[in-house]
């Protein structure tokens, strides 16, 4: 179906009212994206608020002490990750920690599952890190919760009306290697009357995610119409989305080639060269990151 931009936004905002009684992140996780934004928070705070849930504390810790950081030593406490990793690096590992939960659901399809989606935002997470590294722009961190969250537009959609995903993924109609047939993007905009960067950025702000978090998820397939001076950070996550759709087994119904745009490489001042590289690099960094998340 053809619709305007107020008949979108009015699905988009159903949906999410719809659904947020299941999306709804847990308490601790708001906390924490509330010291997010607050500029006087300390590493004391966030301790605090972490150190309460012994279940997340352990899920940070196994991240702090993969391979992926490559920190010297085991690191046994909150407070020890923070003064290694940074107060903001730790608040990004918790919130993605605490996201994994949202992610759950048997096969939708023969072709897609909530696993699979998170595998892929997961191995998308590891090579928008890996690209910010590579770019030295200081943005690992912020690159690394984008990466994880592009995607979850379509957690909104398989929470507000399977079926109709059900009938995308049909009409998508992905190979064994998942490579679609037909463009997803379009499929929803026929089917929702809207798409998953649409649904993911309405979920970013009703969490109050800070504004980048909700750039990316809106403009992941179209970096270069994201506000000019807001797009570093959504072209990362371009380009990492499609290092991670690489992968073998890597879930891209909703991208139909991938290669990257010369205008996203201008706009990160991203050499062929340098992109080649990342790709050489990607299959070990994902080793590192194992299951990082899961």
């Amino acid at each position: 179906m053809a619709v305007g931009v107020e008949q979108r936004d009015q699905i988009v905002a159903n949906a999410i009212r719809e659904i947020s009684h299941i999306a709804t992140l847990p308490e601790i996780t708001l906390k924490i994206v509330e010291l997010v934004e607050d500029p006087k928070s300390t590493a004391q705070d966030l301790n605090k608020i972490i150190s309460g849930d012994p279940a997340l504390s352990a899920r940070i810790l196994k991240v702090v002490n993969s391979s992926f950081y490559g920190l010297p030593g085991q690191i046994a406490s909150i407070n020890r990750a923070i003064v290694m990793l940074g107060l903001n690096a730790v608040k990004n590992i918790a919130i993605a920690a605490s996201l994994a939960k949202l992610f759950r659901g048997g096969d939708l399809t023969p072709t897609f599952s909530a696993r699979d989606l998170w595998a892929h935002s997961s191995a998308t997470a590891v090579a928008a890190k890996m690209t910010a590294d590579a770019l030295k722009l200081g943005l690992s961190d912020e690159a690394f919760l984008a990466g994880l969250i592009h995607d979850i537009g379509m957690m909104v959609e398989m929470q507000y009306d399977r079926n109709k995903l059900i009938d995308v993924f049909g009409r998508v109609g992905a190979d064994s290697k998942n490579i679609p047939a037909a463009d997803m993007l379009q499929i929803e905009q026929e089917v929702f009357g809207a798409t998953h960067q649409d649904f993911g950025s309405a979920l970013c702000e009703k969490w109050k995610f800070p504004r980048t978090f909700g750039l990316v998820t809106g403009f992941h397939h179209r970096p270069l119409e994201a506000p000019q001076g807001s797009r570093t950070l959504v072209c990362i996550v371009h380009v990492a989305d499609r290092l991670a759709a690489e992968a073998v087994g890597g879930f891209r119904h909703d991208l139909l080639n991938v290669e990257v745009a010369q205008g996203v490489l201008d706009e990160l001042k991203l050499t062929g060269e340098k992109l080649a590289e990342l790709r050489a690099n990607f299959p070990e960094h994902l080793k590192n990151a194992g299951n990082l998340l899961g």
